[in-house]
């Protein structure tokens, strides 16, 4: 049995550690070979044994194996086999677009080199147009630049391809392989027979990839050969393709056009946990050593803001955000075992300072009162968020995040409107004084100062606060060890955690810290208000050695 066989057939036995989505495309192999030909496909195994033959004249050319003649990997070798075995019923390939999506270091680049070169050298094809396409074209020459050293690296292939700059070209057929970038000025007039897509999760915006399969029309059997790392939030271009991938592998979709091979951990895996980093990095022990994970992995668990990046990138493990800064796991376990109205009853009468963030006149207002511990008490904070009536049902079409819902359980107030009514809060600021003692409120500036000059005529204490390093870095680090040490109470509250899970904080070279509006794929106005409301605790004379934070609905 050839090795790329016998890779899927031991997946599936058990015998290799790989994740569903691996387990889910070996399954749909040895399907396809029992039932295929009733759709019309059959496998050539001298194709595919070609095209991974191919790959013996070619030589890594960077670290420990450079030099050393290019031996495919198992998984790597199953991905080769399926893509240039299968064939549909005119003779030409089945798959058109293969989509690979992998931990970092565990060869995506050299695969994909490789496989370009077969595409401009073995197949067959007069006049081939193959690139290496990406955001920008110093990335896209990351994949390219692979292939150029491969053709240096390799006697044979230095007898047909020639090379000037950026450009590797075959004289006899008419052929090229070039990089190309979405930052160039025009991509008309490809005439594409392969093109590799590097780093997915980078592209913002889809033109490029609708560019690219708009130029593959003319050609026979064209290949798009798509290779990322996980990305975050729901919505992106990497995202789409990622999902409308898992519908394919799980049936729910028939294209018998697109080959899926996803290595990522399983859902409830433990991402700190060793045993389970091989189903996302089916090279650990190769490219991927073990050592450098747990030392990374260590970084993560000690810093919260370095989870997501070792989640994402080596556990290959889609995430809300960019850098998770707060771990969930801790903010869930600060709900205090109560409900926010008992919180908010357990409270009144208490001594708080409030943060307030009024955002947008369309977007989430935010109002987060933060009661001191004392006592022996934790720190526990409590909620006011407003939205805009007219528009919430639109919101929740666009966000996907259920605000109507919020607002029917109490947790969010929708104003009348289109846009945030601040008389509105200005009222329900008023109604708390009269449930607690709010020592300082401090604000925002941005498009506050009607709203607090009503507050200071009402003889609240308003301060302003900047969103910049020096005025937040000390709150956000507070707010950070208090979910750390889960010093902290907050009752549950859903719009909360929400914002919480949203939170990316920058870092400037001092190492002070701060959320980012900008970074954020989704709100996080109730945790800015959280800080906001902390930098006055944290300032005041009755504030302790140790900080909580509490919800409010």
């Amino acid at each position: 049995m050839h090795p790329a066989e016998q890779y899927a057939r031991d997946v599936l036995a058990g015998k290799i550690i790989a994740g569903k989505h691996v387990r889910s495309a070996c399954q749909r192999y040895v399907r396809d070979l029992e039932e295929g030909h009733k759709r019309g496909l059959r496998f050539d195994r001298s194709a595919a044994e070609h095209a991974i033959a191919f790959f013996k004249f070619l030589r890594h050319s960077k670290g420990e194996w450079a030099g050393e003649e290019f031996a495919l990997a198992p998984w790597q070798q199953f991905i080769v086999w399926n893509l240039f075995g299968w064939k549909l019923a005119n003779g030409f390939r089945r798959f058109r677009v293969a989509y690979n999506e992998l931990a970092r270091k565990n060869g995506k680049s050299t695969l994909a080199a490789g496989i370009g070169l077969y595409l401009l050298v073995a197949d067959g094809e007069p006049g081939a147009e193959i690139y290496t396409a990406a955001t920008k074209r110093d990335q896209a020459r990351i994949v390219h630049g692979e292939a150029v050293r491969m053709v240096k690296a390799s006697t044979a292939l230095k007898r047909h391809i020639r090379c000037f700059k950026d450009n590797l070209h075959i004289e006899d057929t008419a052929s090229k392989f070039e990089p190309l970038g979405a930052d160039e000025d025009s991509m008309d007039g490809l005439n594409i027979h392969g093109v590799i897509i590097d780093e997915l999760h980078a592209h913002k915006q889809r033109k490029m990839l609708d560019v690219l399969e708009t130029a593959t029309g003319a050609r026979r059997q064209p290949l798009e050969f798509i290779i990322t790392t996980a990305g975050f939030g729901r919505e992106s271009v990497c995202r789409t393709e990622h999902d409308y991938s898992l519908q394919v592998l799980d049936g729910i979709i028939d294209d018998d056009s697109r080959f899926v091979f996803i290595a990522a951990i399983d859902e409830g895996d433990c991402w700190d946990d060793p045993t389970v980093w091989i189903k996302a990095n089916p090279n650990l022990g190769i490219s991927v050593k073990l050592d450098d994970l747990e030392r990374k992995c260590k970084k993560a668990k000690e810093t919260p803001s370095a989870q997501n990046a070792f989640r994402r990138l080596h556990c290959n493990e889609w995430t809300e955000q960019d850098t998770r800064w707060l771990d969930m796991q801790d903010w869930d376990a600060c709900s205090g075992g109560i409900t926010v109205k008992q919180l908010e009853k357990e409270l009144e009468g208490e001594t708080c300072f409030g943060g307030l963030d009024l955002a947008t006149t369309t977007d989430i207002a935010s109002l987060c009162l933060v009661f001191p511990a004392r006592n022996g008490s934790k720190w526990r904070a409590i909620w006011r968020c407003w939205v805009p009536r007219d528009n919430i049902e639109k919101r929740v079409r666009r966000d996907r995040v259920p605000y109507d819902v919020w607002a029917r359980q109490g947790f969010i107030a929708a104003t009348s409107g289109n846009v945030i009514d601040q008389e509105y809060i200005h009222r329900e600021i008023n109604t708390l004084r009269e449930r607690y003692h709010i020592a300082e409120l401090r604000v925002d500036l941005w498009n506050a100062t009607p709203l607090v000059t009503q507050l200071q005529r009402d003889g609240v204490n308003v301060k302003f606060i900047g969103q910049g390093f020096r005025d937040m870095n000390a709150p956000t680090k507070e707010l950070e060890g208090i979910v750390m040490s889960r010093n902290f109470e907050h009752g549950g509250n859903p719009v909360a955690r929400w914002a919480a899970s949203n939170v990316v904080v920058e870092q400037d070279a001092a190492g002070n810290l701060k959320p980012s509006k900008a970074k954020a794929t989704e709100r996080i106005d109730p945790i800015v208000a959280l800080i906001d409301a902390l930098s006055a605790a944290i300032a005041s004379d009755e504030s302790t050695d140790e900080p909580a934070v509490v919800a409010l609905a």
